[in-house]
């Protein structure tokens, strides 16, 4: 089995009220060396070793599903031989 961690986020130039409500929340508790806070969405997809090509798949999954590619801008990292 291969592991697939997929990171999709907000693009920069994409308002994320979400995220600025944690900012603030933030610099009202006293943390006011916080810059910046970015909110997004984590999955772990696992493979079956026996597919062939894991990049086109995870591209498309995350095109077709998983991001908004209008809105949203995802990466991935595969987990060569990871016990998932």
């Amino acid at each position: 089995m291969t592991l697939v961690k997929v990171y999709v986020n907000y693009k920069k130039s994409i308002l994320n009220p979400e995220a600025q409500a944690i900012h603030s929340a933030l610099n009202r508790l006293g943390y006011s060396n916080i810059s910046d806070v970015k909110l997004g969405k984590y999955f772990e997809i696992t493979v079956d070793d026996d597919s062939k090509d894991i990049d086109s798949e995870i591209n498309e999954i995350c095109d077709k599903l998983l991001a908004n590619v209008n809105m949203e801008s995802y990466r991935y990292e595969i987990v060569e031989g990871a016990n998932a």
